[in-house]
């Protein structure tokens, strides 16, 4: 526990909750363990889940109208991916593959988050304000790279 309760008050998602409310969503993420080259998502595929690194790196993939992968970048510890899983049932928006052995990544699955969202309002409302912040960068910037 005291492993994801580092690195989640690192992380610009899970700003602005109290030490109670991390741990309470400490206690609803799953340890995982990947090997380098190991698929830990596959783009297209049903999102039910965010992750968070603790440990090692992970290649983001993206399939480009040929159906070829291709590099879009490296997320390391510390970093998050799959938000938007949090959000809504939509496919997966890239293939996520372990680059580093180990991989240590701590899941978070959106059925555990709404529960803990309904239970309590005060962390539903700021993590939902931080995920909507984190989205709206993210859109902005890409929208700067087209």
């Amino acid at each position: 526990m005291e492993e994801i309760l580092g690195v989640i008050k690192q992380i610009e998602v899970f700003h602005g909750l109290t030490d109670a409310q991390l741990n309470e969503v400490a206690q609803i993420t799953t340890r995982e363990v990947f090997s380098s080259g190991d698929v830990i998502i596959e783009q297209d595929t049903p999102g039910d889940s965010m992750s968070i690194i603790a440990e090692g790196q992970v290649e983001v993939l993206k399939r480009d109208s040929y159906g070829d992968l291709h590099t879009a970048l490296f997320l390391g510890e510390g970093q998050v991916f799959g938000e938007l899983a949090l959000l809504d049932q939509g496919l997966r928006t890239a293939t996520i593959v372990a680059d580093d052995d180990p991989t240590v990544l701590y899941t978070l699955k959106r059925e555990s988050f709404e529960g803990l969202c309904h239970s309590d309002t005060a962390l539903g409302y700021q993590m939902m304000r931080n995920l909507a912040l984190d989205l709206a960068f993210k859109l902005r910037h890409q929208n700067l790279d087209s």
